[in-house]
């Protein structure tokens, strides 16, 4: 919910958001191991919208990827797309992104 306000991260939420992020990677892999993309053999706006969601979260550092290799190699290939590269190169000033981020192979 967004506020007008200026308030404090809800770490409850942050916790919560953490532990969920695996039933999310296994839900991800699920789908990959079965089909080519989220959404079936073509790579649709379910994958940049689900793509764009983890990215933010790998920026920070904070996916488990070795215990989620379907998942990894899901994204592995949105990363390859020329039209999420841009989005790679995109940093928050003051906070860099871990090494692999933009590494189209990591």
């Amino acid at each position: 919910r967004l506020s007008s306000q200026h308030a404090e991260p809800d770490s409850r939420k942050i916790r919560a958001g953490f532990a969920n992020i695996h039933e999310h990677l296994n839900y991800i892999g699920w789908l990959t191991e079965r089909r080519a993309w989220l959404g079936g053999g073509a790579f649709t706006l379910a994958d940049i919208a689900a793509a764009a969601q983890v990215s933010t979260i790998d920026y920070l550092g904070d996916v488990p990827w070795d215990n989620h290799a379907a998942a990894k190699d899901w994204y592995a290939r949105v990363k390859s797309r020329p039209s999420f590269r841009l989005l790679l190169a995109d940093h928050l000033p003051g906070v860099p992104p871990p090494r692999h981020y933009a590494d189209l192979d990591f």
